[in-house]
């Protein structure tokens, strides 16, 4: 058996939760007007201190709550919290918050209890009950489904989009063509460095699949279980009684601490030569499945009630991070105890178009959602101004909008990730966050590798490394990316709205930001890829230079609602 060495190296970038489209130069779009950001940023109140390196060969399977004085891992304090603040509380209020992804599996015994049902529509009668244009939304919407029930899976990556609109394909979707010949050769670049990026992650993966199918059946003999039951405990208590064996465990271990293991190693293969076949091919149009017109990004009303889709992983995961239904004795706790999902379902497997995503926005807004939570990402926006308006039509209404910064190990300084808080007019909401992923592992590696950074354009981080929660058939998985991260920031906003109705969303927003654990004098490698390891303070990655932290936040929450200056 070869050595997994340089595999780690190779999969650092990309085993990542579901595997993201690699990023590309974005499409022209209008230079904002020089503004001053609508909301500032508040600067952390605590000085800056420091995370050792973690002595553990895994993360604990609830790190994102723990506390890094108690627990001594980097996690935002939560359990702390539940402990120490608000023992005997009960909560204010209800808190709805819409999830724009995938899907949800609304069957999870540990979410079922927690989804948001429309009091006033009647499901199953293909009736439009409360007249709101959405007909049977009982639990959300689904903007990527058409009326006979059928949605898509697959689609494809907005470069390819630009692509065929540059050489008359099919994936367009009837949006009219590119004529300026100098952008099209930006795109046609951007396209084929994509393609080669992840045909390289697809030999990455198939390498890592043929290991997995050399050492399992080794070290399933070796402990005497199946295949199924192994895991990083179980192998490691496992004696070599031999060479193979001793081999086989070193590779596992290896490949499993750097969050490789088999299920996803086995889904990011599957899911990157779909992406192959189907995201990257500018002949493939599956927007015929909805059934809108597409080049009208006015248009709103279209898709299903089917909120579940083929394939709901992602947003199931999402959804235990904010809210897995606290102490019912099963698989995990989410953060905030009482809570409402709405789940919007609007990104498939490729890119996410800009109209439904504008759709989601305002579908939310408009529904009574407090918070948006939004853990996907692209480098091209075509449509980039139909957000906007939605971003800014949630912002009037109060709504607080959480958005990953993606998990390209990019500056987004340089190459930015959209949806983007930055309006082309110039400006920015008043009500969003912006997110990167912390690790569990502390010291230098305090910053994931994979996520997405910036001085001016991040304004936190949060744990999004192996963390635990819940998938599809009332199961659990660690997963990891900012798709993680952002959760648990939502999930903390909704915390603090449970238990302080009387804060507005602005300060609910400022309150996180103010209360952040400050690690900003803290030396860390940048993330990016392999072997670029050079040490940045971790002030450099974001504007707060902090992780969020549910204890300060509520602590704080308390004194501003009792008086004190706001932060």
């Amino acid at each position: 058996m070869q050595s997994s060495r340089l595999l780690i190296a190779a999969l650092a970038a990309v085993a990542c939760g579901a595997p993201s489209s690699v990023a590309t130069s974005p499409a022209p779009t209008p230079s904002p007007a020089p503004s001053a950001p609508a909301a500032a940023t508040p600067r952390p109140n605590a000085p800056s201190s420091t995370v050792p390196r973690v002595a553990l060969p895994e993360a604990p399977r609830n790190w994102q709550l723990l506390d890094e004085t108690v627990d001594h891992v980097p996690g935002i304090s939560v359990e702390r919290a539940m402990t120490q603040l608000l023992a005997g509380k009960a909560p204010k209020q209800t808190v709805l918050v819409a999830i724009i992804d995938n899907g949800i599996d609304t069957s999870h015994a540990d979410l079922r209890a927690n989804l948001w049902v429309n009091p006033k529509e009647v499901g199953g009668n293909g009736k439009d009950n409360d007249n709101n244009g959405f007909a049977g939304d009982v639990h959300g919407w689904n903007f990527i489904g058409g009326k006979d029930g059928q949605d898509v899976h697959w689609d494809t990556f907005e470069v390819t989009r630009e692509y065929a609109r540059c050489h008359n394909k099919a994936a367009a979707s009837g949006i009219p063509p590119i004529t300026d010949a100098a952008r099209c050769r930006q795109v046609d670049s951007d396209y084929d460095k994509q393609r080669k990026e992840l045909e390289e992650n697809v030999r990455n993966y198939r390498q890592a699949r043929d290991i997995y199918q050399q050492i399992l059946p080794v070290l399933a003999n070796a402990a005497h279980v199946s295949a199924d039951s192994l895991t990083p405990e179980r192998v490691r208590m496992t004696s070599p009684a031999n060479p193979v064996v001793g081999q086989a465990r070193q590779i596992y271990l290896d490949l499993t601490s750097q969050g490789a293991t088999p299920s996803v190693i086995e889904d990011g293969f599957k899911s990157l030569d779909g992406q192959l076949k189907y995201s990257l091919n500018p002949d493939y149009n599956p927007r015929t499945i909805v059934g809108d017109n597409y080049a009208d990004p006015s248009e709103h009303r279209y898709g299903n009630a089917d909120v579940m889709g083929q394939d709901a992983k992602h947003g199931t995961h999402v959804a235990g991070i904010i809210g897995a239904v606290r102490g019912n004795g099963l698989g995990v706790d989410g953060i905030a105890p009482a809570v409402k999902f709405m789940m919007i379902r609007t990104v498939p497997d490729g890119d996410e178009r800009d109209k439904d995503v504008a759709n989601a926005i305002r579908y939310a807004a408009d529904n009574g959602a407090r918070i948006i939570s939004m853990s996907f990402g692209k480098a091209y926006s075509p449509f980039k101004g139909a957000v906007d308006e939605a971003v800014k039509y949630a912002d009037s209404k109060g709504v607080l909008m959480i958005h990953a910064a993606g998990n390209d190990g990019q500056d987004l300084s340089k190459k930015p990730s959209f949806p983007s808080p930055a309006y082309q007019s110039g400006g920015k909401p008043n009500l969003w966050i912006e997110v990167g992923a912390s690790s569990w592992k502390g010291g230098d590696s305090l910053a994931a590798n994979f996520s997405n950074y910036g001085q001016q354009q991040v304004d936190v981080f949060a744990p999004g490394v192996d963390i635990l929660s819940t998938v599809p058939g009332n199961q659990y998985e660690k997963d990891s990316g900012t798709s993680m991260a952002a959760p648990v920031v939502s999930g903390l906003a909704a915390l603090i709205m449970d238990y302080y109705p009387n804060l507005t969303p602005s300060d609910v927003r400022r309150i996180i930001l103010a209360s952040v654990n400050n690690y900003s004098s803290q030396m860390v490698v940048r993330p990016g890829p392999a072997g670029q390891a050079e040490k940045v303070p971790f002030g450099t990655l974001s504007i707060t230079g902090g992780i969020v932290n549910a204890y300060n936040a509520l602590k704080m929450a308390e004194e501003v609602s009792n008086g004190k200056p706001k932060p």
